[in-house]
Formats: C-alpha cells, sequence, structure tokens
C-alpha cells in the first residue's frame, strides 16, 4: 500500500469498535483518502476474514499494521493534539466544530506533531470522560438521525483531511490526469511544512520582519498533559478550590482553555513546578488538626 508521508503523522483512532466489518470498512475509507495508521482500542471482534471482507484488498496494508491496545489513554499517550467526534450536543459538549474546521486545525499543524482522530463505538460513541483526552470535539451534522455508521464517519473526516492538505484546493478537472499533469496536490516534497497553530493575539505581525524564527516544536502529548492536569487537580482540590466530591466538573473547564490555547513539553513542565510548590506549601502551613502553622511558628 502506497504511504502519504504528507499525511504520516495523522492515526485514526476506533475506541471499542463493535464490529470487524465496521473496522474493515473504516480502514478502507481512511487509506481511500491517504490514511495509513489506525489503532484500534479493546475491540469486540477482530476476525481477519470479516474484516478485510469490507477493507478488500486495497487496505489490506492498512489492517496488517493496525495497532492494538487495551487503554485509551495508553492509546493516546504520544499524541500531540487529538480531535474526538460526538453524535450528541449539549451538557458538558461545548465548543463543538464541523468537520471541515477540524480538518483545517489539524493542516494548520506543523508535521512534527503526531495527531490522533479518535471515533467511539458504534452503539453509544465517545463519552464525556473519553471526550476529556481531545483537544477539539467535531460534530457531524445531519437532517434526521443524528449518528452515522462509523465508517460513514471516518470517510467523512479522512475527506475534509484530504481537501484541507491541497495547495491550490483541490479540482474535479484534474481527476484522471496523469501525476505529472496535475496542477493542483500539493507535493509533500516541494512544500513548506505549516506553522504552529498560532497563539490568539490582538497585534498585526504581518508588516513584521522576523530575522531569528524559532524552529518548529511539536505540542506537549497526551501522557504530558494528563499528567498536568492530575498534578493540578491535585494542588487545587488540596487548596479547597475544586469540590472533592467532583472535581472533573471544573475541570473540564480548565481542559478547554488549555487544549484550545495549545500547551508545549516546557509549559507543561512549569505548570507541574507550580503544582509541586503549591502542594509543598500547603502540606507545610496549613492548619492542622490541633493547631495552626504558620511561616513564623516555632517547630
Amino acid at each position: 500500500m502506497p504511504e502519504n508521508s504528507l499525511f504520516d503523522h495523522i492515526t485514526l483512532v476506533l475506541h471499542q469498535p463493535r464490529f470487524a466489518e465496521n473496522i474493515g470498512a473504516s480502514a478502507r475509507a481512511a487509506w481511500n483518502m491517504g490514511l495509513s495508521h489506525l489503532i484500534v482500542v479493546n475491540p469486540e471482534d477482530t476476525d481477519w476474514e470479516r474484516m478485510t471482507k469490507l477493507s478488500t484488498h486495497m487496505a489490506r496494508g492498512l489492517l496488517e499494521k493496525m495497532k492494538t491496545f487495551s487503554s485509551l489513554a495508553e492509546a493516546l499517550a504520544p499524541f500531540q493534539y487529538i480531535v474526538g467526534t460526538t453524535a450528541r450536543l449539549g451538557g458538558q459538549r461545548k465548543e463543538i466544530i464541523g468537520p471541515s474546521q477540524a480538518a483545517r486545525k489539524i493542516q494548520s499543524l506543523d508535521r512534527q506533531n503526531r495527531i490522533a482522530v479518535l471515533f467511539g463505538p458504534e452503539n453509544r460513541g465517545l463519552s464525556n470522560e473519553e471526550l476529556r483526552f481531545c483537544h477539539c470535539t467535531v460534530h457531524i451534522p445531519t437532517v434526521s438521525a443524528s449518528s452515522l455508521n462509523l465508517a460513514q464517519a471516518v470517510l467523512i473526516l479522512s475527506y475534509e483531511i484530504f481537501l484541507a492538505h491541497q495547495t491550490p484546493p483541490f479540482r474535479i478537472a484534474d481527476c484522471g490526469l496523469p501525476n505529472e499533469e496535475k496542477s493542483t496536490l500539493r507535493s509533500p516534497e516541494t512544500v513548506e511544512p505549516a506553522s504552529l497553530v498560532p497563539r490568539p493575539s490582538s497585534f498585526d505581525f504581518s508588516n513584521s520582519e522576523i530575522r531569528n524564527p524559532q524552529p518548529a516544536i511539536p505540542l506537549a502529548s497526551s501522557f504530558e498533559l494528563e499528567g498536568m492536569y492530575r498534578h493540578l487537580s491535585e494542588a487545587l482540590q488540596m487548596m479547597d478550590f475544586l469540590d472533592k466530591q467532583n472535581p472533573e466538573l471544573w475541570m473540564m473547564s480548565l481542559r478547554r482553555f488549555f487544549s484550545r490555547i495549545g500547551l508545549y513539553s516546557n509549559e507543561v513542565r512549569m505548570i507541574r513546578g507550580v503544582c509541586r510548590q503549591l502542594k509543598w506549601f500547603i502540606g507545610r502551613y496549613r492548619p492542622g488538626p490541633d493547631q495552626l502553622r504558620t511561616p513564623n511558628s516555632e517547630p
């Protein structure tokens, strides 16, 4: 199976898929759009014959190198940017974007960032707990039934990702032409990688001269972020800032904030350093059961 280096940093992740046929059909949909990496987490059925029946011979290579994990956290740990999908709206599912907007977000990231596009099980989709790993959440609008077949959803997202990476935009007129005559498809060998997602700014740097541009660096991985969120939750609970009965409710707002701005590894380490200092300070000077200890108290 030919691999497209333009999409080599993008992986489809199917969480708890129920049917082998849907895994195969999803693999074919991804392969048709140039995506060549697939992860399945806790699949109910991975019967090879039924998977390959729907993938056909074209996407067999994708299935042959498919990786399987038992833990979603473990599967997502190395990724710097995670796109989740949902058919349901409302409640804690805020800041939902459409497929084309998600694809443009992916295209804007430097290819040093490993990107995961996460799909939930066919019968229920992703839970709020599972969506907390995601930097953004995508909803595919429909007219009647809100949910799509898994492979249909994979195809729509993969197609939008394919379109977003075409420079200039893809033209139907080029279909069927020999490769040397196509003027529209983006060449990964000649096109510079897209810049990292810009931080929100009210300044216009369009006329600024950048004398010493910084090299592109990847965002913090899911593993790094989850460690930071645990550390932050512990520190805020020690300060009695979070509701100890339901700390995740408020932490979801923090997750959305940090996902929106995008953190680098050194920034995660800095935040964890602040958390360590807070925990040390609170542990040393917090009132005990029998007395109030202060910085000036005698030991």
